[in-house]
C-alpha cells in the first residue's frame, strides 16, 4: 500500500502494485528500468510505516511486527508494555512483501495485519529492504482504482479529524484505466475535479492497483 505527501511522484512497478495517493497529488505511473544498499525502517505503534526508493523499486528482505527488545520504541512507555521481547506475528513478512515489493513508495499501518500477536505489548514494524531495477519493455494495466477514504490513518498528516471520519467513502473509477492502460508512463491529478466527489468535505486519496505487463513485441 502506498500513500504520498509530495507534490508529485513517479511509480515503478514490477509485480502487481497497490498505491494510495492523497487527493491533491499528481499520479505518475511508470513501467521503466541500480540496486542500493539495504535500508532498515522501524515504525512505532500505529504510525504509518513508509518505505521508498529514489531509483528502482522496493524489494523486502526481512520484516516483522511485534517486539524483539525492550529498547526499541520504548520512550516513555510503561515498562510492562515493553517486557515481552518474544512477540512476533507469524506471516508479517509475507504481508509486507505483498504490499510493498515492486513499488517505488509503500505505506502501511498495523491495520494491514490480520491479528494482534500480543495485546498487552507496545509493538513496532521493522523492515529491511533494498531498491532494485524495475521493468523495461512493459506497459501499465490498471486493475482497480478508487477515490475516497477507507482508512483513518492514510494521508492524515496535519488533517482535521472531521475531514477523515468517514471511512466508508468509496468511489470506484474507470478514468485511471481509460487514461493509463497500454502506456509506459502515465500522469494524472488525483482530485475531485478529475475523479468525482461522492464524499464532500472528506479528505480523500486515490487507491490504485496496477501491473506492468509485457508489451506486444517487447
Amino acid at each position: 500500500m502506498l500513500r504520498v505527501s509530495a507534490a508529485s511522484i513517479s511509480l515503478t512497478g514490477s509485480p502487481e502494485t497497490m498505491l494510495r495517493l492523497s487527493s491533491t497529488l499528481l499520479l505518475a505511473a511508470a513501467c521503466l528500468l541500480v540496486s542500493t544498499g539495504a535500508q532498515r525502517v522501524i515504525t512505532c505503534g500505529n504510525h504509518v510505516h513508509r518505505l521508498s526508493c529514489e531509483t528502482g523499486v522496493i524489494r523486502v528482505q526481512e520484516s516483522m511486527y511485534g517486539r524483539r527488545d525492550r529498547d526499541t520504541c520504548s520512550g516513555e512507555k510503561a515498562e510492562e508494555v515493553a517486557i515481552n521481547t518474544a512477540c512476533s506475528l507469524e506471516g508479517a513478512e509475507d504481508t509486507i512483501r505483498t504490499s510493498c515489493d515492486g513499488k517505488k513508495v509503500c505505506e502501511v499501518t498495523p491495520a494491514i495485519f490480520a491479528r494482534d500477536p500480543c495485546n498487552d505489548t507496545f509493538k513496532y514494524i521493522q523492515t529491511t529492504y533494498t531498491c532494485i531495477p524495475a521493468n523495461q519493455g512493459h506497459v501499465i494495466h490498471v486493475y482497480h482504482a478508487d477515490f475516497g477514504r477507507r482508512d483513518p490513518h492514510i494521508c492524515s498528516f496535519r488533517r482535521e479529524a472531521s475531514h477523515m471520519e468517514n471511512i466508508k467513502c468509496s468511489n470506484p473509477t474507470s478514468k485511471v484505466a481509460e487514461r493509463c492502460n497500454g502506456k509506459r508512463t502515465c500522469s494524472m491529478r488525483a482530485s475531485s475535479g478529475m475523479l468525482g466527489d461522492t464524499c464532500p468535505r472528506m479528505y480523500k486519496y486515490l487507491e490504485l492497483t496496477y501491473n506492468c505487463l509485457k508489451s506486444v513485441g517487447a
